[in-house]
């Protein structure tokens, strides 16, 4: 009987990937920690893994642990900003996440992001400036890293932000038709963007991030 593989794990699945279920078997930084297996539940696109680990607690006892960790990669955020007219550029599009969630709507205000896809984060920056917005931007400014939601994603997002002026527009921006976006751009003044994140108009947390940081300790600061 010939043996039958298991697409991602010792044979390729559809992307060609294989040893999905290795991720986190080697790390040794937290002492703590030891994982025991990972089990790799789903790879569509990105790829949902289960994985067993002991854990020492504070007293000095251990637990086994089991956490699910949902792995769509790497990506990079960019907030542009008009230091003399004090505007902000940002997108609007559908978001179906958020429209199963309790968005009214599912259209989200955000500012251009994208997964890193092997480029480094600067790069990834810059293209999706210029696909989204339709701006390319001079130097940038790495702000931050942050986690999305590490109760369950693996994701990390690095934030930058950069100066811009109306002369940087290269197109009418707007994302890839064939990876199906569809993106309004938004040029706001800041205090208006800061008023709709009071009222909700602006929910994305990464946005809301940025733009405090640019009025508390960044170009915008009053």
């Amino acid at each position: 009987m010939t043996a039958v593989g298991i697409p991602g794990v010792d044979v390729p699945d559809h992307r060609g990937r294989t040893r999905l279920d290795r991720a986190g078997r080697d790390l040794t930084g937290n002492p703590g920690i030891v994982v025991r297996d990972v089990e790799l539940l789903a790879a569509g696109w990105h790829v949902l893994r289960r994985t067993t680990f002991d854990q020492r607690r504070r007293d000095g006892s251990w637990t086994t642990e089991q956490r699910e960790t949902y792995d769509r990669g790497n990506g990079a955020t960019l907030l542009p900003y008009d230091v003399a007219r004090r505007t902000v550029l940002l997108t609007r599009q559908f978001r179906f996440p958020a429209y199963v969630n309790g968005s009214p709507d599912g259209m989200l205000v955000e500012t251009a992001a994208g997964l890193l896809d092997e480029q480094d984060a600067e790069t990834a920056v810059r293209r999706e400036a210029e696909e989204e917005l339709g701006v390319v931007v001079g130097e940038v400014t790495r702000v931050f890293d942050v986690f999305t939601s590490p109760g369950s994603v693996t994701e990390r997002v690095v934030c930058f932000a950069a100066p811009y002026t109306p002369a940087d527009r290269v197109s009418a921006g707007g994302g890839l038709a064939e990876e199906g976006e569809d993106i309004e751009v938004l040029e706001l003044d800041v205090d208006e963007a800061l008023v709709m994140v009071d009222d909700g108009r602006i929910a994305d947390a990464k946005t809301i991030i940025l733009l405090q940081w640019a009025v508390l300790r960044g170009p915008l600061r009053a």
